[in-house]
């Protein structure tokens, strides 16, 4: 069976194709575009920059994709007149949650594909889709063996968005247990990195100057750890460390003369001393490893106290490696399997679309599919 599966529903525009084979989900294409750079001075995401770049990206990406996975060349064909086989047996498509001008792109152009190729389309929760890039591993076996997964199992999806705690009882029953009541780890991580005057997406900067400090220098909260539930917060662990930076670094604007936003923080690695550079990093450690410490012991009593089998992590924020390397430990300690997509998978892509429409084979009919930009899980 192959699927391919569109991803739009922020700055990305992705198209994979993945092909269930030998007992395995292999990607046989997996093509992304960003307009990423256009929003890393604005602190964020322009949602209508975003729909516009998604509209010129769409096709070139489609066309590069069909052409690297099935070597199938789109441009040969007059949509408009013909309709023709592309060697694929369903279409996947992010229809929710997500910005509305984005997911719209990747919605119609899937509608158009399901019409003119005659094949079924499969709708998928965007969050739902990044928990089934683990299922994407070169070395990971889709039926019941020592190398799948196995349930019930637990699922962290930890993005800029998002920080969620999923029970999967299977591929079609789950639970969830909780999520953030505030802002999310991601967000958290890139408001702290916006403060010290870094550009968005903010989190990887963080993580690259943390690997410099020492991260029991300073003492942040770990949110809503005795809580006894699986929800989390992240809103007062960024005024901690807008307050502890304050104390110790010097934080300064630049003027923008004729313009709306007025300033903008300077990064204020630019200006320290090589002593102030280790608090900047001391600093950034400290942060990190309590972002770190509430995600992991959250999960972990949760894992326990649902009797799991395996903890999956996905989304952004799970590329990151002191995340992985803290799951890791825990879950060899309670004898549990740990699963995590390769970095490249855990930001968004259309890949794991498809991955989550393989194990979720519900098609509709091309005219009832429409976005959800408010849809949970």
């Amino acid at each position: 069976m192959i699927i391919l599966g569109i991803e739009t529903s922020c700055d990305e525009t992705s198209v994979g194709i993945v092909e269930q084979k030998d007992n395995q989900l292999t990607i046989k294409a997996n093509v992304t575009a960003t307009s990423l750079q256009l929003h890393s001075k604005t602190g964020g995401i322009i949602p209508e920059i975003a729909a516009r770049e998604q509209v010129k990206y769409m096709l070139p990406v489609l066309q590069q994709a069909l052409k690297k996975g099935l070597n199938f060349d789109l441009s040969k064909y007059q949509i408009l007149n013909t309709k023709y086989s592309v060697p694929i047996d369903a279409i996947a498509v992010t229809y929710g949650p997500g910005l509305i001008g984005s997911l719209l792109v990747g919605v119609e152009t899937a509608k158009t594909l399901s019409y003119i190729c005659n094949k079924p389309i499969i709708p998928v929760n965007h969050m739902l889709g990044h928990i089934y890039a683990n299922w994407l591993s070169p070395s990971l076996s889709i039926i019941n063996s020592p190398l799948s997964i196995q349930f019930p199992a637990l699922a962290l999806v930890v993005s800029g968005g998002h920080t969620d705690l999923l029970l999967l009882k299977n591929h079609s029953e789950y639970e969830v247990l909780g999520g953030t009541r505030d802002d999310a780890a991601g967000e958290c991580f890139d408001k702290c990195a916006r403060l010290l005057g870094f550009d968005y997406p903010g989190g990887p900067k963080i993580a690259e100057l943390a690997k410099k400090g020492d991260n029991k220098a300073f003492h942040f909260p770990r949110p809503m750890l005795g809580s006894h539930d699986a929800d989390f917060s992240f809103s007062g662990l960024k005024t901690s460390f807008l307050n502890m930076t304050k104390q110790h670094l010097p934080l300064s604007r630049t003027t923008i003369p004729n313009s709306k936003a007025g300033w903008v923080q300077t990064p204020v690695e630019n200006d320290l001393s090589d002593k102030e550079k280790v608090v900047l990093y001391n600093l950034c450690a400290s942060l990190e490893k309590a972002i770190v410490d509430t995600l992991v012991k959250k999960t972990m009593h949760a894992a326990e106290e649902h009797g799991v089998k395996s903890i999956l992590i996905s989304g952004g924020v799970a590329a990151n490696d002191l995340l992985r390397e803290q799951f890791e430990k825990q879950t060899v300690q309670m004898g549990i399997n740990f699963f995590a997509p390769t970095k490249d998978l855990c930001t968004d892509n259309g890949a794991m679309i498809a991955a989550a429409a393989f194990f979720n084979n519900k098609p509709v009919n091309w005219q009832d599919i429409t976005v959800d930009p408010e849809l949970y899980y």
